[in-house]
């Protein structure tokens, strides 16, 4: 079933067009990388799917009880964010936020799923730690548990191994991988590590002066794909 599609979009900031003419599609449990050069538009892209910006033209529409609110969301970390003064649950239970509307507490059952969340990611043991204490790797798995709170159908990753060492890469990868193979959450990943997009994703978005969707077959076989791949020394 397909959770969102995007038809005909145009995309940019500033009048500036930097996208133009994009379709693609995306059904549920897809793991779709997206690549490209720096610049092409690829976060544009990720905050114009999260509704934060408007598309210039074109149309992207939500399925299978897909909305903006229930779709999970890890960005890339500023200098700021990593220096948060809050507790790992307190960080854990703000992915709510989104669908608590009024509610001035969170509910029990979302203490639960909290919970739960923290137990995925293997951080319970760091539950009451402050958030700016913890290693880079533990700072993402707790932001990733965090993003599992605003869903159950669909996360978005902007670079989530940026600045992580290999084991600590390797480690982000596998987990993000259980998620959704024995999950069944949709993953849509901005990623420049054309490996791992080829070994993790089942399907490939390039955008940039050549725009290329479809399966990861498809892309490996396409001529951005044979270019990109044999680069990165495939």
């Amino acid at each position: 079933m397909s959770q969102l599609t995007c038809q005909h979009l145009s995309l940019g900031y500033d009048g500036r067009e930097i996208i133009s003419n994009l379709s693609f599609h995306v059904d549920a449990g897809d793991y779709l990388c997206i690549v490209g050069e720096n610049g092409s538009g690829k976060s544009t892209l990720m905050k114009t799917l999260l509704g934060l910006r408007r598309p210039m033209k074109g149309e992207i529409t939500t399925g299978d009880g897909l909305t903006a609110n229930t779709i999970g969301y890890l960005p890339q970390q500023t200098v700021v964010q990593k220096d948060f003064p809050a507790s790992v649950r307190e960080i854990v239970i703000s992915g709510f936020q989104g669908r608590r509307g009024l509610r001035p507490f969170y509910t029990r059952a979302e203490k639960r799923i909290a919970l739960e969340n923290i137990k995925k990611m293997g951080i319970e043991h760091l539950q009451n730690r402050c958030y700016r204490e913890l290693s880079g790797g533990q700072q993402q798995r707790v932001l990733l548990a965090r993003a599992l709170c605003a869903t159950q159908k669909m996360l978005l990753l902007d670079e989530p191994v940026a600045g992580l060492d290999p084991k600590v890469t390797a480690d982000m990868y596998e987990l993000i991988e259980t998620l959704n193979q024995e999950e069944g959450i949709t993953i849509i990943m901005i990623s420049h590590d054309i490996e791992a997009a080829l070994k993790y994703a089942t399907h490939v978005l390039h955008i940039g002066n050549t725009i290329f969707f479809g399966t990861r077959r498809q892309f490996i076989d396409s001529k951005v794909g044979r270019q990109l791949y044999n680069t990165k020394g495939a």
